[in-house]
């Protein structure tokens, strides 16, 4: 048991296993086939070693959030009278639905506001 702890690893020259294909080939002496069928999967390989699933989805996220953020700014707060020096105002209307929907959600106003009993009548009866 002790003799097999203290075994030496197995390196190029005392492997059991043999490699069935030497490696890397030669490449002048390969059919262009061959050489093209290799470069594919070393390419599928590479590229799968390579990737990087979270880091690439980050700047995804942040590539999307700073393109946001750069469109919501240009159209609710960005002022583009003096940028062109004129008093031109392209996304007032924008502006406005905007403050109007935003006010409108802490208050009520008088078009969503219930109708009053007056208005409707009498309650309908409830049969029994």
């Amino acid at each position: 048991m002790r003799r097999l702890a203290e075994a030496p690893q197995h390196t190029i020259h005392n492997n059991p296993y043999k490699a069935q294909k030497e490696w890397p080939p030669d490449f002048t002496k390969l059919h262009p086939k061959y050489q093209f069928r290799l470069e594919r999967r070393y390419r599928r390989r590479a590229k799968l070693r390579y990737s990087r699933p979270r880091w690439t989805k980050a700047v995804k996220l942040a590539a999307s959030g700073s393109s946001f953020f750069i469109l919501v700014y240009g159209v609710l707060f960005m002022d583009w009278g003096e940028m062109a020096g004129r008093d031109v105002k392209p996304f007032e209307g924008t502006r406005e639905w905007v403050r109007n929907q935003i006010s409108s959600i802490w208050t009520a106003s008088s078009t969503t506001s219930p109708k009053t009993t007056e208005e409707n009548g009498p309650p309908p009866k409830r049969p029994h």
